[in-house]
């Protein structure tokens, strides 16, 4: 309750009333300010109390004990014909299109534990490289809960010393033989303040999560954290398929390299600089743990002040449906690069460009996996660039 008056707005950006099915665990009866109960946030629960459990005494932490419970009080809420149960915390964003789609590529009969890990090394070090970090989410199958449920306590009581709820979750898994399904869509964000870089090339999986919206910077310049997540949602609530998907073009006579975040970010580099390159964030953030150089479980790149290498950068503002099956987003600079052209003449920057649009299909999702190309129009001195989402031909993709 300590936490909701700010976080249920991340909740309901994302919920939708009598459509997602679900609850929110709370530890106490909700106080007379959130009464009554509105009906855009999903209906609570009481977690149940600890103390009636024989190990108790034993528990060291009680609080994670009681957030794992949950599993096993949610399936005793009898829901019919379910096929996933996911969970996540209350920091947290989920794109439940995408979501679906993801869970719809796996046999719901069958135990299936699918999640991510961190993204710092340490961290994973410090628990398990097996282990689905629940604040970015995890679903396990039907059956896989059902039959968790049922071993909970005895689990619970086998691990009293356990300090983690994800780790204690994965140990019960690992009992019951069920291992990790990685599903690089959800996303722990282990990380801190500007996370700008890791979201502008994102990998090419539909993305499903974003955990700790408190302890990293809004993700949308000169606003707050609630803000930033509404503008994101404006882009999702579109076509969640492509939102962050990085898609990479050129434009030969510039001499420039184009690369969109759809939804969220495009970037103009005053270079042609390769997809492998571009592929890897930029390390605009810190990890998680203090340590003198970053460990994580991709590769990054440094910012640079080199105007051929920095690049210009711009943010989603706007979303409109338009004649003939298209899609506009919309990306406008935040500020000045501040550098020289990378041109030693000049006569090829990108500091006359105010804003970007981005033309995509309408009535097309992109395939999870899959990726659309594009081509740049752009006129000397102009001030906007265009660019058009298309299919991939035979030599820009190879199978």
């Amino acid at each position: 309750m300590k936490t909701w008056k700010h976080r249920k707005s991340y909740i309901e950006a994302w919920w939708r009333p009598n459509v997602t099915r679900g609850y929110l665990f709370l530890d106490r009866p909700p106080t007379e300010e959130f009464q009554p109960w509105p009906s855009t946030s999903p209906p609570f629960r009481v977690s149940e109390d600890l103390t009636k459990l024989k190990v108790f005494p034993k528990i060291l932490w009680p609080i994670q004990v009681r957030l794992l419970r949950t599993i096993m009080e949610a399936l005793r809420q009898g829901d019919k014909d379910l096929r996933w149960y996911v969970k996540g915390d209350d920091d947290t964003v989920v794109m439940v299109d995408n979501l679906v789609e993801v869970l719809a590529k796996y046999d719901h009969t069958k135990p299936y534990y699918i999640g991510s890990n961190s993204e710092g090394v340490k961290s994973n070090f410090d628990f398990s490289f097996d282990m689905a970090f629940g604040g970015g989410g995890y679903a396990l199958s039907y059956p896989l809960a059902e039959a968790l449920a049922t071993k909970l306590d005895d689990c619970i009581e086998r691990y009293s010393y356990i300090s983690s709820e994800d780790f204690w979750l994965r140990s019960c898994l690992a009992d019951l033989g069920v291992a990790l399904t990685h599903d690089k869509g959800f996303h722990q964000i282990d990380l801190y303040n500007d996370i700008s870089g890791l979201l502008s090339a994102h990998p090419q999986t539909p993305f499903v999560s974003l955990h700790h919206i408190d302890t990293i910077d809004p993700i949308f310049p000169s606003m707050n954290r609630s803000e930033s997540i509404n503008r994101l949602m404006k882009a999702a609530k579109v076509d969640q398929s492509r939102l962050l998907q990085q898609t990479i073009c050129y434009h030969r006579q510039s001499n420039w390299s184009l690369s969109i975040s759809w939804g969220y970010s495009a970037y103009i580099y005053e270079n042609i600089i390769p997809r492998s390159i571009l592929w890897r964030p930029l390390e605009t953030f810190r990890p998680w743990h203090n340590s003198r150089r970053s460990f994580y479980m991709f590769n990054t790149r440094w910012p640079s002040n080199n105007p051929c290498e920095a690049p210009h950068l711009f943010f989603f503002d706007s979303i409109e449906h338009i004649e003939g099956d298209q899609i506009v987003t919309t990306y406008v600079r935040t500020s000045p690069r501040g550098l020289p052209a990378c041109s030693s003449i000049g006569n090829h920057s990108a500091d006359p460009i105010t804003r970007i649009k981005v033309f995509s299909p309408a009535s097309t999702r992109l395939e999870a996996g899959g990726r659309d190309c594009c081509d740049i129009v752009y006129r000397a001195g102009a001030n906007v660039t265009e660019v058009t989402y298309r299919a991939c031909m035979n030599y820009e993709v190879i199978a």
